[in-house]
C-alpha cells in the first residue's frame, strides 16, 4: 500500500451493482470486481470488489455503512453462498475496527445484520468484459432495474461522498 491508500473487500450482492457503488464515492481510486474467498466454512467464491480508496478522503465507517444500505445486509437468503455479506480486512489491525462500525451500524436497521467481518483469502477477477459494467452500459435493462436505483439513492443519501 501507498501512504495513505487502504483497501478492503465487501461482497453482498451481485459486484456488477458493488462495483458501481464504490465507483461513484470519491476517494475511492480503484474497484477490482470479482470473487472472494476467506478461510474456513467462507473458503468458496462469493461475489466481491477489492476497493482501494484514499483514507484521508473517505472513512472506513462510510464505505461500510453505504454498503450495508446497498445490499440486503439483513435477508438470508437462498443465494448467501454466492452472494455472502461481508466485509474482508487485508489486514488484522483493522479487524475490530470492522465489527465495531458494524456493531454501531445495527441502530439503523430493524432487523439483524448478518454482515460478517472475515479475513481476505484470495481473490479471483471477473471476466473482463464485465469490468466497469454499469458505467460501460448503463441502459441495459439489469442497470436500469438493479443498478441505477442504488445509484439514485447515494445521490439522495450520501451525496457528500460522491465524486
Amino acid at each position: 500500500m501507498i501512504s495513505n491508500f487502504q483497501k478492503i473487500g465487501f461482497g453482498g450482492g451481485c459486484h456488477w451493482c458493488t462495483e458501481a457503488v464504490f465507483q461513484s464515492l470519491q476517494g475511492v481510486v480503484k474497484v477490482e470486481q470479482g470473487y472472494i474467498k476467506s478461510i474456513d466454512k467462507h473458503q468458496s467464491f462469493s461475489e466481491a470488489v477489492i476497493v482501494h480508496y484514499h483514507k484521508d478522503e473517505i472513512l472506513l465507517k462510510d464505505l461500510i455503512e453505504i454498503h450495508l444500505h446497498t445490499h440486503q445486509s439483513t435477508v438470508d437468503h437462498s443465494f448467501r453462498e454466492k452472494y455472502r455479506s461481508a466485509v474482508y480486512y487485508f489486514e488484522d489491525a483493522i479487524k475490530d475496527d470492522i465489527t465495531q462500525i458494524l456493531k454501531e451500524q445495527q441502530k439503523n436497521f430493524e432487523a439483524l445484520l448478518i454482515t460478517q467481518t472475515l479475513p481476505f483469502n484470495e481473490f479471483l477477477p471477473s471476466r473482463k468484459e464485465l469490468h466497469n459494467y454499469f458505467y460501460n452500459n448503463p441502459e441495459k435493462p439489469f442497470c436500469k432495474k438493479y443498478i441505477h436505483p442504488k445509484i439514485e439513492m447515494l445521490k439522495k443519501k450520501y451525496a457528500k461522498v460522491l465524486k
